[in-house]
């Protein structure tokens, strides 16, 4: 395989061919998915860089990488010697992708993008960049197409339906709640590009994506006509039957582009512009009038019916056994037989295979020992692998899809013997935790308003966080998902400032990362619920869906107040009720002593 110097010099060979100053590659597929298929891994090809979110930029002379802080430390690794800049986001005295791209392009310069991969919201500012320097946009080319010779194809792994006893809402009841929305907005059209909620709107599942079982598709909804634009070659059968009995008519995948292009002038269309790319908006003709709103989906799927709820408490109940025999063999033989970052992974990922309705990870497993902890995505490869000794700290962060539901679980354990700096900054994280899942709130809040209880204990003693306090789950979709979150301060590229709804799932993970030395993250996942109602209004409240005990070996009593040594106590009372019947005796004994009162 070409290096990575070796594919810059290809690329800038093709910019000068067409006149292109800034080319920009973006990690993202034509859907504005968060993670993407090997086919689109455009700038990973590029740079080398294998995180989940980072953008490249290429000039003739440089070529600079953004990317967030859960990615520092891997991106400052694997860019050594590659001759790209890193811009690390958000840090005092970095500029912004835009503000970049504002100083670089030359007057009257061509920037350039593949329009298939860029938001219209991304691409208009990307506009205004341009003809602020009287330059012009070059949106038609995928220039890393262009040079990748050995691109991976598009996938054809088989679509499915995800049958209503676990999806609790039929197809035909969700375009009928779609189509009161497009009425409310007064649009005649709905054209959507995001695959979680076309997954969501069909009750169909896929595996176009590792790890998210969605299928590579546009959907087109009238007030008499659903329209599926996919590939033909992922359906089977089955599905056929199915989206007839739904009333869904196919399309091929390529069309959607002719079909939009072919919107009288004067119609309305409801479009979301942060997802729906740039190619897709700039083929309506001219007159057609565009509402711009988020897909009226994003929220319905966000809010779990009964049924996803029930199914969801089932799928945590089945992966709180994983994760427990799981904690016990580590606990139980760590020390006794040889034991790496991949080979942990892997014993994790077959004890989650023995379960009943097992699908697949719900993301990548993040295992970092000691201070690979420290790297808030760490993904352990053959070259940075280590043996795990009977001492330190390992974080496991991992996640699973089961018919029933996905979860996404931190834990971090004690090995063997542990510092008192480990311990104290544990217990901090565990007060985080514990704080935010027993929040209560008067309806109208959001995570931006809640978020301080996590991060409270952190703050009070100088310390943060460079990431999220929580994220939305999808059910059995992508276990990342809006418009539900926990930060402190808006971000402009996420929408996770939503009133929290009944019926909403979300992440409840603080931690704290010492670099070179080690990193602590603890995550359940939390259900919002209504509480009383009074004359002050409707109070809120979560119940936990994550059991797995905390490790006591790095929990300091003292330095938590009465309330914490409750809250943590009735949590791991819950656990070992809930979780200790499922288990064979060994492990139930070794539960019984993980949970003891504190």
């Amino acid at each position: 395989m070409s290096s990575v110097a070796q594919r810059l010099a290809l690329l800038r060979r093709e910019m000068e061919k067409r006149g292109i100053d800034l080319y920009v590659v973006p990690t993202a597929d034509y859907h504005a998915s968060e993670y993407v298929g090997e086919f689109f891994k455009a700038r990973q090809y590029v740079t080398g860089f294998t995180g989940s979110a980072g953008t490249a930029v290429i000039s003739r002379a440089g070529a600079d990488l953004w990317t967030d802080a859960r990615y520092f430390l891997q991106a400052e690794n694997q860019l050594q010697g590659s001759g790209i800049t890193l811009r690390k986001m958000g840090e005092e005295g970095v500029p912004t992708l835009e503000e970049f791209l504002a100083s670089a392009l030359p007057e009257g310069g061509v920037l350039a993008f593949d329009g298939r991969c860029v938001s219209t919201a991304q691409g208009r500012r990307f506009q205004t960049l341009a003809e602020e320097k009287h330059g012009r946009l070059l949106a038609e080319e995928d220039l890393v197409g262009a040079i990748w010779e050995d691109r991976p194809p598009l996938p054809e792994r088989k679509a499915w339906v995800f049958g209503l006893e676990y999806a609790g809402k039929s197809t035909r009841d969700k375009l009928r709640a779609i189509r009161e929305s497009m009425a409310k907005a007064g649009a005649a059209k709905h054209v959507l590009s995001s695959l979680y909620d076309i997954a969501w709107i069909l009750n169909l599942r896929g595996s176009d994506i590792r790890s998210v079982p969605v299928i590579l598709s546009y959907l087109a909804v009238t007030e008499t006509e659903c329209l599926w634009f996919v590939r033909e070659e992922v359906l089977t059968e089955e599905v056929r039957v199915y989206l007839r009995d739904c009333g869904v008519e196919r399309r091929p995948y390529e069309e959607i582009y002719a079909y939009v292009g072919s919107v009288p002038a004067g119609e309305k269309v409801l479009l979301d512009l942060g997802t729906v790319n740039w190619r897709l908006s700039s083929s309506l003709p001219a007159g057609v009038v565009v509402r711009d709103q988020p897909n009226p989906s994003a929220l319905m799927r966000a809010v779990k019916n009964e049924t996803e709820i029930r199914c969801t408490r089932e799928a945590h109940l089945k992966d709180a056994v994983v994760m427990c025999r799981f904690l016990y063999w580590l606990k139980t033989n760590v020390g006794k037989e040889p034991m790496t970052e991949i080979s942990v992974s892997d014993h994790l990922a077959a004890l989650a295979a023995e379960q009943p309705g097992f699908l697949e990870l719900s993301f990548g497993t993040i295992c970092g020992y000691a201070e690979h902890g420290a790297i808030i995505h760490y993904g352990a490869t053959e070259e940075s692998d280590v043996p795990l000794r009977p001492e330190g700290l390992l974080l496991v962060d991992s996640g699973r899809h089961y018919l029933e539901g996905s979860t996404d679980i931190t834990r971090t354990v004690a090995l063997g013997p542990v510092t008192e700096a480990m311990r104290r900054d544990y217990t901090r994280v565990a007060r985080a935790n514990l704080n935010l899942m027993n929040a209560r709130f008067l309806y109208g809040c959001s995570g931006l308003n809640l978020d301080i209880l996590a991060r409270e204990p952190l703050w009070e003693d100088g310390l943060d966080f460079k990431h999220g306090t929580g994220h939305g789950v999808g059910h059995v979709l992508n276990v990342h998902e809006g418009p539900n979150g926990f930060r402190w301060r808006q971000s402009p590229d996420r929408s996770e400032g939503a009133v929290l709804e009944e019926g909403m799932i979300t992440s409840d993970e603080p931690g704290i990362y010492r670099e070179g030395e080690y990193g602590i993250r603890l995550e359940n996942e939390i259900l919002c619920r209504k509480g009383e109602k009074n004359e002050y209004g409707q109070f809120m409240f979560f119940d936990n869906l994550t059991w797995v005990p905390f490790d006591l070996e790095l929990i300091d009593p003292a330095a938590m107040d009465e309330r914490e040594r409750r809250r943590l106590n009735e949590f791991h009372r819950e656990v070992y009720d809930k979780v200790a019947p499922l288990l064979a005796a060994e492990e139930r004994a070794w539960l019984k002593e993980a949970t003891r009162p504190i």
